[in-house]
């Protein structure tokens, strides 16, 4: 594993290419984001290998209790196309590492970079057989693989409509452990004692807008004091229109393409609904550069958006943020945690004990104080309520991979 993070490094430029061609995400973010954090993920659960074993219980004198931990065997994998070598060595990474052979399926809109994965891992020594990426439509390769009665474990990233329908597969089949990760409508809370407007706005529209909204963690809704409203509108909307939008492959690009026609007539589609459910057009709302044949969008930002409009409920994935005024923390707890997802979230306060309190009265797997985004592979990342279950990144990665078995002995 460590000689495949050498190679993924060594063929980093060239694996990001192959994604932005794929999936249109400004090279300038994807070749950290994709080449550099996969290899990075590879390294870091290939050091974790000697770290893995069993337990020893504090039974009686007359018995001697063992945890062993044991590979599952075969895991498949489902990911998505906003990020396929990012998320596919959050899968892929601790899997192998944990001992488990794995059926990956990538997205039929962004293969190619997750192929050259494979075949790197192949030239680093992993045995054939041990990783098998299987292309296809979700309705026909994704769903044999779901109902595959040699699959003994599910990981999926991806819409909350495709993951009922694997649990589905699931009970249908050998009732293998499905894990989810599904999304959300992620809120990012601003205080009217937040230290530094500028620097938030700056962060907000990065955590929004990056790789054209299509991030699972994205903070789609901003919420913010009335106190500062209104200045902190106009900085966000004043950072969101000196994005440069373009070409993926311009590495000045600050925002590139969004990944498919069907996806860009969707932002549009809640851009005109926002508009009849009477939310107010602050900036952008079209498409531009049409005419270079690509699938391109304004940022764009909302204000007066109710938190029942279908703008603060339903994940756009594309460059649309919901700005909703709050009076008082109840208020914002009470909207944050309005929607049924639970992925991620963000605090901007300069008051520790509110930060405290936020952390624990919103219900989200994540919750960025004073930041958004960034965190690396030493903590997990997950969702509540119906953001998924389950975890990726840092060791508790793991979970998913093993099973507990128990030797009770006989002394």
């Amino acid at each position: 594993m460590l000689k495949w993070a050498e190679l993924i490094e060594r063929e980093a430029l060239a694996l990001t290419v192959l994604g932005v061609r794929d999936n249109g995400t400004e090279f300038s973010m994807a070749f950290k984001a994709e080449a550099g954090s996969a290899a990075a993920t590879i390294r870091y659960y290939g050091e974790a290998i000697d770290k893995l074993y069993g337990e020893i219980a504090p039974t009686a004198d007359t018995h001697l209790g063992l945890i062993h931990r044991e590979p599952v065997g075969v895991v498949g994998a489902i990911v998505p196309w906003n990020f396929p070598l990012m998320i596919g060595a959050w899968k892929l990474g601790p899997a192998i590492a944990a001992g488990n052979s794995v059926v990956l399926k990538p997205a039929e809109t962004a293969s190619l970079s997750l192929l050259r994965l494979a075949e790197l891992a192949l030239e680093a020594g992993l045995p054939k057989g041990v990783l098998n990426v299987v292309t296809g439509r979700g309705q026909v390769a994704g769903e044999a693989l779901a109902l595959s009665m040699d699959v003994d474990v599910l990981v999926f990233t991806g819409s909350g409509g495709v993951g009922r329908r694997l649990l589905e597969y699931s009970a249908r089949s050998n009732l293998k452990r499905v894990y989810l990760e599904l999304g959300g409508k992620s809120p990012s809370i601003v205080f009217d004692d937040a230290k530094d407007i500028a620097q938030a706005a700056k962060v907000t529209v990065n955590g929004m807008f990056r790789n054209s909204g299509q991030v699972c963690v994205a903070c789609t809704r901003l919420l913010v004091q009335r106190g500062v409203h209104d200045e902190f509108v106009a900085e966000l909307a004043k950072q969101a229109a000196a994005l440069k939008v373009g070409d993926p492959l311009d590495q000045t690009s600050q925002i590139g393409a969004i990944n498919s026609l069907r996806q860009l007539e969707q932002s549009l589609g809640f851009v005109e609904t926002a508009q009849k459910e009477g939310a107010s057009l602050y900036r952008g709302g079209n498409r531009i550069l049409e005419e270079t044949g690509g699938y391109y969008m304004e940022p764009t930002i909302f204000t007066g958006v109710g938190a029942t409009d279908t703008l603060a409920q339903k994940e756009v994935f594309g460059p649309v943020l919901a700005v909703t005024p709050f009076e008082d923390e109840a208020e914002a707890v009470a909207i944050a945690n309005g929607t049924e997802y639970g992925l991620s979230s963000g605090v901007w306060t300069s008051d520790l004990s509110r930060a405290h309190r936020m952390i624990r009265a919103v219900r989200a797997g994540v919750v960025h104080v004073n930041t958004y985004g960034g965190s690396d592979l030493t903590v997990p990342l997950g969702g509540v309520r119906q953001s998924g279950n389950g975890h990726d990144k840092s060791l508790h990665a793991f979970d998913k991979y093993l099973d507990l078995k128990t030797a009770w002995i006989q002394l």
